[in-house]
């Protein structure tokens, strides 16, 4: 279905670009795309997230997502949230500000008071951003901002075809910032990570959301297939140390899955704590795992 706001002048040029036959680094603008490991590494940190706030069919990093045609600045993402649980990401489109009807469709400003309103609406909005403090729209209220140490590059769209050699981006582009909106946040207001760690962290989340899809993704329905009996509900399989069960037990959704997922959710989360990860890191990808088995149960 087309949007409504699809009509406008920043579309308009948007799908012009993408069409071009071949393209110059200049003319990428606002489309450059977020590194899987710096997202997967946002996301053990603060995730799960599971809207994309400004994104595209091809590069959505999120199950749910905003294109340019939707205009996440008309959008209400707290209620979109509401229904989609988790929190929602962002690495925001940077060009000055654009309007279509009076309806602002870009700018920073714009998209950091948004982002305040939703805030206050409630749910948790995660922002990678350029560490740029003296920009008059820095976002000072913030509930929390993680300064990463390294500067970070990031992907061409892959729409992008170099119209020559010459056409070739850089490793690093600027000091990056990771910021949350989030009333309900209890934690420190500033911290700093090392983009290697960052991208450890995202290389580990990734690796274990891999293991995920292929462990827990259901086998074709064999004939011969014995279904269990309804009266013979499977036992614990064994007694798992008093760590794991405080963390299961934080984990939302764990105690609603059938017992046998239980287990396997649990041997997750022993061998995360015993590789020394924290306890929020633990959650965070316990939660995730939570919602791949109950994707699995109800397909």
């Amino acid at each position: 279905m087309m949007s409504m706001n699809a009509d406008n002048k920043y579309c308009r040029a948007l799908a012009q670009l993408r069409s071009k036959p071949t393209h110059e680094l200049k003319e990428v603008g606002d489309q450059w795309r977020t590194p899987d490991l710096l997202f997967w590494g946002i996301n053990a940190m603060f995730g799960p997230l599971v809207l994309d706030l400004f994104a595209d069919d091809s590069n959505a990093k999120c199950p749910a997502w905003y294109t340019a045609e939707d205009n996440a600045l008309t959008q209400d993402w707290s209620e979109r949230l509401a229904e989609l649980g988790g929190a929602a990401f962002a690495n925001p489109p940077y060009s000055r500000s654009q309007y279509h009807q009076k309806q602002a469709v870009t700018g920073m400003t714009h998209i950091i008071n948004h982002a305040m309103a939703m805030r206050e609406k409630g749910g948790r909005y995660v922002f990678l951003i350029k560490s740029a403090t003296s920009e008059t729209w820095w976002p000072e209220e913030a509930d929390h901002v993680t300064f990463i140490r390294g500067r970070i590059g990031f992907d061409l769209p892959e729409w992008f075809v170099p119209l020559d050699a010459k056409q070739q981006p850089t490793s690093a582009f600027f000091a990056g910032a990771i910021v949350v909106f989030d009333k309900a946040w209890r934690g420190e207001r500033f911290s700093y990570i090392n983009r290697t760690e960052l991208e450890e962290k995202g290389r580990a989340a990734m690796a274990l959301a891999n293991f995920a899809a292929a462990k827990f993704s259901l086998p074709a329905t064999s004939k011969e297939a014995t279904p269990v009996p309804v009266d013979q509900p499977e036992e614990e399989s064994r007694i798992w140390p008093l760590e794991v069960g405080l963390v299961f037990s934080q984990v939302e959704g764990a105690d609603s899955l059938a017992l046998g997922q239980q287990n396997k959710l649990k041997a997750n989360i022993n061998q995360l704590w015993l590789e020394r990860m924290s306890t929020t890191e633990i959650i965070t990808i316990a939660g995730g795992l939570v919602s791949s088995m109950q994707g699995a149960a109800n397909a």
